[in-house]
Protein backbone atom coordinates (compact mmCIF):
# COMPACT_ATOMS: atom_id res chain seq x y z
CA UNK A 1 0.00 0.00 0.00
CA UNK A 2 1.42 3.47 -0.33
CA UNK A 3 1.99 6.19 1.91
CA UNK A 4 0.31 9.21 1.01
CA UNK A 5 0.80 12.60 2.49
CA UNK A 6 -0.67 16.11 1.04
CA UNK A 7 2.74 16.40 -0.18
CA UNK A 8 3.92 13.48 -1.44
CA UNK A 9 3.47 10.04 -2.33
CA UNK A 10 5.50 6.73 -1.37
CA UNK A 11 6.18 4.57 -4.55
CA UNK A 12 3.94 1.25 -3.76
CA UNK A 13 7.20 -0.90 -3.76
CA UNK A 14 9.37 1.03 -1.08
CA UNK A 15 7.66 -0.60 2.30
CA UNK A 16 8.88 -4.25 0.92
CA UNK A 17 12.27 -3.12 -0.64
CA UNK A 18 12.59 -1.60 3.01
CA UNK A 19 11.97 -4.92 4.50
CA UNK A 20 14.13 -6.95 2.49
CA UNK A 21 16.94 -4.52 2.88
CA UNK A 22 16.49 -4.98 6.74
CA UNK A 23 16.35 -8.40 6.14
CA UNK A 24 19.34 -9.13 3.66
CA UNK A 25 21.55 -6.73 6.81
CA UNK A 26 20.10 -9.43 9.36
CA UNK A 27 21.52 -12.03 7.47
CA UNK A 28 24.82 -10.32 7.48
CA UNK A 29 25.21 -9.27 4.08
CA UNK A 30 25.86 -5.94 2.94
CA UNK A 31 23.87 -4.23 0.29
CA UNK A 32 26.47 -1.11 -0.76
CA UNK A 33 26.20 2.26 0.41
CA UNK A 34 22.88 0.98 2.39
CA UNK A 35 23.19 0.96 5.98
CA UNK A 36 20.46 0.28 9.02
CA UNK A 37 19.77 2.12 11.55
CA UNK A 38 17.66 0.41 14.77
CA UNK A 39 16.02 2.79 17.21
CA UNK A 40 13.44 2.57 20.01
CA UNK A 41 9.59 3.12 18.61
CA UNK A 42 8.97 6.40 20.64
CA UNK A 43 4.98 4.79 21.39
CA UNK A 44 5.51 0.81 20.91
CA UNK A 45 8.96 0.97 22.87
CA UNK A 46 9.92 -1.94 20.81
CA UNK A 47 13.08 -1.65 18.16
CA UNK A 48 12.28 -0.32 14.60
CA UNK A 49 15.09 -1.02 12.00
CA UNK A 50 14.72 1.11 8.91
CA UNK A 51 17.65 0.94 6.11
CA UNK A 52 19.20 4.63 5.67
CA UNK A 53 21.92 5.74 3.58
CA UNK A 54 24.48 7.45 5.14
CA UNK A 55 26.80 9.86 3.42
CA UNK A 56 30.31 11.96 4.87
CA UNK A 57 29.99 15.86 4.60
CA UNK A 58 32.51 18.20 6.24
CA UNK A 59 34.27 15.67 8.35
CA UNK A 60 30.86 14.41 9.86
CA UNK A 61 28.31 11.45 9.03
CA UNK A 62 24.90 11.99 8.26
CA UNK A 63 22.00 10.06 7.15
CA UNK A 64 18.67 12.48 5.67
CA UNK A 65 14.68 11.75 6.68
CA UNK A 66 13.91 11.61 2.69
CA UNK A 67 10.12 12.29 3.43
CA UNK A 68 8.42 14.87 6.23
CA UNK A 69 7.08 12.81 8.94
CA UNK A 70 8.66 9.65 8.49
CA UNK A 71 7.98 7.58 11.84
CA UNK A 72 12.02 6.16 11.93
CA UNK A 73 12.57 10.10 11.90
CA UNK A 74 10.26 10.83 15.03
CA UNK A 75 11.33 7.39 16.53
CA UNK A 76 15.00 8.79 16.28
CA UNK A 77 14.17 12.01 17.72
CA UNK A 78 12.57 10.67 20.74
CA UNK A 79 15.24 8.42 21.12
CA UNK A 80 18.63 10.17 20.48
CA UNK A 81 20.09 6.96 19.78
CA UNK A 82 20.28 3.92 18.33
CA UNK A 83 22.02 1.46 16.70
CA UNK A 84 23.43 1.60 12.86
CA UNK A 85 25.41 -0.57 10.99
CA UNK A 86 25.89 -2.64 7.44
CA UNK A 87 25.79 -6.08 7.56
CA UNK A 88 26.96 -7.99 10.37
CA UNK A 89 29.10 -4.60 11.59
CA UNK A 90 26.84 -2.77 14.10
CA UNK A 91 27.57 -0.58 17.01
CA UNK A 92 25.73 2.20 18.90
CA UNK A 93 25.94 5.67 18.07
CA UNK A 94 24.01 9.07 19.19
CA UNK A 95 21.87 10.72 16.46
CA UNK A 96 21.93 14.69 16.85
CA UNK A 97 19.38 16.40 14.62
CA UNK A 98 20.54 19.47 12.96
CA UNK A 99 19.15 22.65 12.91
CA UNK A 100 17.17 24.00 9.29
CA UNK A 101 20.55 26.43 9.14
CA UNK A 102 22.94 23.68 10.16
CA UNK A 103 20.95 21.22 7.51
CA UNK A 104 21.18 23.27 4.55
CA UNK A 105 24.80 22.58 3.41
CA UNK A 106 24.03 19.15 4.04
CA UNK A 107 21.20 18.60 2.12
CA UNK A 108 22.74 20.61 -0.68
CA UNK A 109 25.16 18.33 -0.87
CA UNK A 110 22.59 14.90 -0.80
CA UNK A 111 22.60 14.74 -4.16
CA UNK A 112 26.45 14.48 -4.95
CA UNK A 113 26.77 12.22 -1.99
CA UNK A 114 23.55 10.03 -2.57
CA UNK A 115 22.90 9.89 -5.99
CA UNK A 116 20.77 6.91 -5.38
CA UNK A 117 17.83 9.13 -3.73
CA UNK A 118 17.41 11.59 -5.97
CA UNK A 119 15.12 9.32 -8.49
CA UNK A 120 13.25 8.31 -5.34
CA UNK A 121 12.38 11.61 -3.79
CA UNK A 122 12.00 12.64 -7.76
CA UNK A 123 9.44 9.82 -7.98
CA UNK A 124 7.77 11.09 -4.63
CA UNK A 125 7.25 15.00 -5.75
CA UNK A 126 9.47 15.57 -2.53
CA UNK A 127 12.11 17.57 -5.59
CA UNK A 128 11.31 18.16 -8.75
CA UNK A 129 14.95 17.81 -10.61
CA UNK A 130 17.05 17.33 -7.44
CA UNK A 131 19.22 20.34 -7.44
CA UNK A 132 21.53 21.40 -4.67
CA UNK A 133 19.25 24.17 -4.55
CA UNK A 134 16.24 22.47 -4.08
CA UNK A 135 17.60 20.03 -1.65
CA UNK A 136 18.91 23.08 0.39
CA UNK A 137 15.20 24.44 0.15
CA UNK A 138 14.23 21.57 2.20
CA UNK A 139 15.99 22.54 5.50
CA UNK A 140 13.07 22.64 7.87
CA UNK A 141 10.96 20.00 6.14
CA UNK A 142 13.74 16.98 6.03
CA UNK A 143 15.36 16.10 8.83
CA UNK A 144 19.01 15.84 8.75
CA UNK A 145 21.02 13.81 11.78
CA UNK A 146 24.47 13.51 12.39
CA UNK A 147 25.90 10.30 13.49
CA UNK A 148 28.30 10.73 16.18
CA UNK A 149 29.97 7.36 18.16
CA UNK A 150 29.22 6.50 21.60
CA UNK A 151 31.23 4.51 24.19
CA UNK A 152 28.51 2.11 24.11
CA UNK A 153 25.83 3.54 26.81
CA UNK A 154 24.62 5.84 24.63
CA UNK A 155 27.17 8.35 25.85
CA UNK A 156 28.95 9.84 23.19
CA UNK A 157 32.51 10.28 23.84
CA UNK A 158 34.71 13.56 24.01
Amino acid sequence: MAGRSKEYTLPRWLRPMNRLLVTVHRAGLRTGPVHTLTVRGRTSGKDRTTPVTPFEFEGGRYIVGGFPGADWVANARAAGVGVFGAGRRRRRVRLVELSPEESRPVLAAFPMKVPRGVPLMRQAGIVREGTPEEYAALAGRLAVFRIEPTDGSGVARS
